[in-house]
């Protein structure tokens, strides 16, 4: 039998959920030993995030906020907003790799689903997200941030960004899958994620904003995202409906992205 017609048997093998899960997370697993094997790679979730909150505390603190401290409060879960959308980059450069060294061909020879890749590349950034959330607690904590709400509160938050950080993942990864090559990946999403994360209420209030400008703020993912967390870490308002407009927009990005990805994905390995 040749080559190809093993290939077709090994993928039209059925799977259920819990095979589906079993290999992302054993995917995902390879992910992680990847992330352990080059720290430096870590860079966009740990020295990035603490270079931007002290640059932008101190040099823009007093012209925005009157003092570095008052801003901070203001700043910090805006800063952890930015950099999680830009984690995502990473996802999209790693699919891409793998692509060109045929890594995706051999997953095709395996008796896996065929989702798993994706779900597990997904999945293995989730340690990247806590470790980014832990870092800027901790920096804003050495800074003069504090927490004024419960624990529960902080989990809260915490698993509100990891889902909205694997939903947008989707996005990156579909980019890494279409892009020729990982600079193509690294540039596109940056493109669309610069804006997308300036034009928000990350770093200024929207109030500030001309008219139009303030309107798409205030539709923005990210700015809904961002007042989720700060509700949820210093009560800066109700947290409840920045909560749902962030998972609503979270199932948008799966609905949209989800299955282009998959099936692009599908096409190509």
């Amino acid at each position: 039998m040749s080559a190809t017609a093993v290939t077709h048997d090994l993928a039209a093998v059925k799977h259920g959920p819990f095979d589906v899960i079993r290999h992302s997370w054993v995917l995902a697993k390879r992910s992680l030993v990847k992330t352990w094997r080059t720290p430096e790679g870590l860079i966009d979730v740990t020295l990035s995030p603490i270079m931007f909150t002290l640059l932008f505390t101190f040099i823009f603190g007093g012209a925005i906020a009157n003092s570095p401290g008052q801003y901070l409060v203001f700043l910090l879960p805006g800063i952890i907003g930015q950099n999680i959308a830009f984690a995502s980059v990473g996802i999209g450069i790693q699919l891409n790799a793998d692509m060109e060294k045929g890594i995706f061909d051999r997953f095709r020879a395996l008796p896996i689903s065929r989702i798993a890749p994706l779900l597990g590349a997904a999945l293995g950034d989730i340690v990247r997200y806590v470790l980014l959330f832990g870092i800027m607690l901790a920096t804003g904590y050495a800074l003069g941030y504090r927490i004024t709400t419960t624990p529960v509160h902080v989990l809260g938050a915490l698993l509100l960004i990891i889902v909205f950080a694997l939903s947008l993942a989707w996005a990156p990864m579909l980019v890494g899958l279409l892009a020729r090559s990982q600079r193509a990946v690294q540039g596109i999403v940056f493109m669309t994620l610069f804006p997308l994360t300036f034009a928000s209420n990350a770093f200024v209030p929207t109030e500030t904003m001309p008219a139009w400008l303030a309107s798409f703020a205030e539709a923005n993912p990210l700015s809904h995202l961002i007042n989720a967390i700060r509700a949820l870490l210093t009560e800066t308002g109700p947290w409840q409906g920045p909560v749902v407009a962030t998972l609503i927009w979270s199932a948008v990005f799966v609905v949209i992205f989800a299955p282009l990805a998959i099936r692009t994905y599908n096409r190509k390995s």
